[in-house]
């Protein structure tokens, strides 16, 4: 399986999963036009993963924006990663925030309260790139 590397632009995020590592990350901003056409390669390449995944999954996601459309596609990939510790697999998720973006950090709450996938939140000070 090949890693999924999608670079970001003004309304998309960076995308950056590893197969072997296991180390999923999503950086930027999140406004897609269209959220579709964005998001199902993703979607489809995590299910494909799913099917042999890396011993220890890590999603990371350090979003300075992101809108409904692309929030409810975040929570399904999280689902995914349910599916994944059901599965007798690990996986964890990594959701960064600036210190003063009390919002982002109350939507990663939100989803670690949604799935049992264990939530560790980092504050960051730096220019998301």
């Amino acid at each position: 399986m090949e890693q999924l590397k999608l670079e970001s632009s003004p309304s998309t995020p960076l995308i950056s999963f590893d197969p072997v590592s296991g180390e999923m990350y999503i950086e930027g901003r999140a406004i897609p036009e269209d959220p579709d056409a964005f998001w199902m390669p993703v979607i489809s390449w995590f299910e494909s993963y799913m099917h042999k995944p890396a011993a220890n999954t890590v999603f990371k996601v350090k979003l300075e924006y992101f809108n409904t459309s692309s929030s409810k596609r975040i929570l399904f990939l999280l689902h995914k990663l349910n599916a994944l510790v059901k599965e007798q697999n690990f996986a964890s998720v990594e959701w960064y925030y600036r210190q003063e973006d009390e919002e982002m950090f109350e939507i990663g709450n939100d989803y670690a309260y949604m799935v049992k996938v264990p939530f560790e939140f980092i504050v960051f000070d730096a220019e998301i790139a």
